[in-house]
């Protein structure tokens, strides 16, 4: 059975159709009244002098405004041969109507006096009359044409700056305090589920309910419960807040309005406002719905911070009706508002009360088990040579997120197709966390052999430090190759701690200094590559004199201001007495780690000589090249989480050795 031919589909109708028809019926109308449809010859003189002699000319008319004279011929000479071309009908129109003629004539008092004289000469009746014509549809087109112009090109400008010619909320200059939030409807066929959302189990816990109120808020409010009015998602960037947002409106089969706290900020005052009052109406209009406004500290920064002009802008008129709306609609509704950020600490506490956002769902990196499940999303359109084992992929992936692991998922693809292989290996996916971590090799930069020897040892004072401390990250792998702006780095497997103690923190500064210790017991001097190691070290111990009350010193006190405010003051929370004493104990305890670190290296100098040259010669050295040189680690921890395998990268938690660090 053959096909259906599918039928055309119509032109859209169009308002320029018009515009255009009318167009070419004026400059019809306008050629028709210039005669442009008769059958008009031009003469000259000359000839006009043959006609008069010969008595063919009934009358001349003068146009004095055009300089033309139109000429009348006799109906008997209309018969002559001599006139053929002007006694022709043409489009229809009859011969002899009109005049068969037309003359230029250069000066009116020249051509008059010869045109008299003929017919004086030759006592002829011909006459001879005066006119003025005027163009009454012609002159009104040159009046008008300049207004037609300057209005089309500022509607032209009008619609350019309000977001194009495209129809819609917000597409024209009319609409412009429209809302600009994209709809979802539950009707369409690509939706969103939480199957598609991979770990996250306490903040799906937390939006299932969102979904159970959607679909049967019967069961809540027939007790006298009230639905949640909205429900903040907080979290570190890449966690997964929008695609969990997105989920629930895929469960609940709901209407889904979607935009950016930035949509409401527009140039023109009042703008905002007005697009929040025409979001809830439509939320409204099809409730039951949900509104999801992702980065709402655009719009949800808390007011009266803008101390030095003091006033009243317009991001905080939109977030004055931002709350009136969520306070003004009803609870009965089924109207939730979702919203997404990773700045909760500036937003203002009048949006975070109860009565507007009830519920702050926090969004945190994935752990290892949720780890694997986000590797298990992301390779499901990897074509891979082998079955990964996806307990170890997550083990090398602590403190990524699932914007990070689908990153790693796309770059292994990538590296693969470099080299011209056919599906994606283990080993691709291990030389992707080294490029999202590391930066791309560059194994042509020129570094001269001096250079190289001391960031051999630089890198060899870190892994030997690390390792002999019982608190430190226990080292995976360390090269000296070029990498992004790096000309070393270590790599490291961290324990995943929910508290740290002092003690831990001090090992780990330890390991940090160990690479300008080593330049120190080595080469006797210092160079600039351990900038990044002393701006990590100078904050830690910064963070745990003022931060975390872990000094004997000032003892249990902390200037940290989790509300934000500190940030808009202009005078510091500790005297300067104080600020002298923090800034000592600051420089105390990174000298006294330093100090340690070269005890450490120069009791165990044979070996940090032994590591450094393994490493000049290999330029990169796993776990394994340590065991063989310092033994078994005697305070192993996580001896499960760490395999022998031929590269194991990880996430540094230190920066590595950069050049110029100045």
């Amino acid at each position: 059975m053959a096909k259906e031919k599918p039928t055309p589909k119509k032109p859209k109708f169009s308002i320029w159709w018009i515009y255009t028809i009318v167009a070419i019926g004026l400059l019809g109308l306008q050629w028709l009244g210039s005669a442009g449809f008769s059958s008009t010859q031009k003469t000259s003189t000359y000839e006009l002098q043959s006609f008069l002699e010969k008595g063919d000319v009934a009358k001349i008319i003068v146009v004095t405004n055009t300089k033309q004279a139109k000429i009348y011929l006799t109906p008997e000479a209309l018969k002559q041969e001599r006139h053929s071309k002007v006694n022709s009908p043409s489009f229809g129109l009859g011969a002899g109507i009109g005049h068969q003629y037309v003359i230029n004539y250069g000066d009116l008092q020249n051509f008059e006096n010869e045109v008299k004289k003929t017919i004086s000469e030759n006592q002829l009746t011909t006459g001879l009359d005066y006119e003025t014509e005027s163009n009454v549809l012609g002159d009104l087109l040159l009046s008008i044409l300049p207004f037609v112009l300057i209005i089309g090109v500022w509607i032209f400008i009008m619609r350019r700056m309000s977001g194009g010619g495209a129809g819609g909320a917000g597409g024209q200059i009319f609409n412009i305090g429209k809302s600009k939030a994209k709809l979802f409807d539950e009707k369409s066929d690509t939706r969103t589920s939480f199957k598609d959302v991979a770990g996250l189990e306490g903040a799906k816990e937390e939006v299932e309910e969102i979904v159970e109120f959607l679909r049967n808020p019967e069961k809540y409010t027939s007790l006298g419960g009230k639905i949640p009015k909205g429900a903040l998602l907080v979290g570190p960037p890449g966690t997964g807040k929008t695609l969990l947002a997105k989920a629930v409106a895929g469960e609940a089969k709901v209407p889904f309005f979607s935009l950016s706290g930035s949509d409401f900020v527009e140039m023109f005052v009042g703008v905002g406002a007005s697009r929040v009052r025409d979001l809830f109406k439509q939320a409204k209009d099809k409730s039951p719905a949900i509104i999801f406004i992702d980065e709402i500290d655009a719009i949800g920064r808390a007011r009266g911070k803008n101390n030095i002009t003091g006033s009243n802008d317009e991001r905080e008129n939109t977030l004055n009706q931002l709350l009136t709306e969520m306070d003004g609609f009803g609870t009965n509704t089924n109207v939730i508002v979702l919203a997404a950020t990773n700045r909760a600490d500036v937003l203002d506490k009048a949006l975070m009360r109860a009565g507007r956002f009830d519920r702050q769902i926090y969004v945190d990196l994935p752990d290892l088990n949720e780890r694997k499940e986000i590797f298990e999303v992301h390779l499901r359109p990897i074509k891979t040579a082998e079955t990964l084992d996806l307990d170890f992929l997550a083990k090398q992936t602590p403190g990524f997120s699932g914007a990070d692991i689908a990153n790693v998922c796309n770059e292994a693809a990538l590296i693969a197709a470099r080299k011209e292989k056919k599906a994606v290996t283990k080993e691709d996916f291990l030389d992707a966390v080294d490029r999202i971590v590391g930066g791309l090799e560059k194994k042509n930069k020129i570094i001269t052999p001096g250079e190289k020897e001391t960031i051999a040892y630089h890198e060899s004072g870190h892994a030997t430090v690390s390792w002999l401390l019982e608190h430190a990250a226990p080292l995976v792998k360390v090269t000296i190759v070029p990498r992004g702006q790096s000309l070393g780095a270590a790599w490291y497997l961290p324990e995943e701690r929910q508290i740290v103690r002092t003690e831990q923190m001090l090992d780990e500064m330890c390991a940090t200094l160990g690479g300008r210790a080593a330049e120190q017991v080595v080469f006797g001097k210092i160079s600039t590559g351990a900038l990044s190691d002393l701006e990590k070290v100078t904050k830690q111990a910064r963070a745990m004199i003022t931060v975390y009350g872990l000094n004997e010193t000032l003892g249990n006190i902390t200037y940290y201001d989790s509300s934000g405010q500190s940030e808009y003051g202009f005078t510091k929370p500790y005297s300067e007495e104080t600020a002298q004493v923090i800034d000592k104990e600051i420089s105390l305890l990174i000298e006294s780690q330093y100090q340690r670190a070269i005890e450490l290296l120069t009791k165990h100098r044979s070996k940090l000589d032994e590591l450094a040259q393994r490493l000049l010669e290999k330029e990169v050295i796993f776990k394994d090249d340590l065991e063989k040189i310092f033994g078994q680690r005697p305070f192993e921890k996580n001896t499960e989480q760490i395999e022998s395998v031929e590269v194991i990268h990880e996430k540094p938690i230190e920066e590595p050795l950069t050049e110029g660090d100045h």
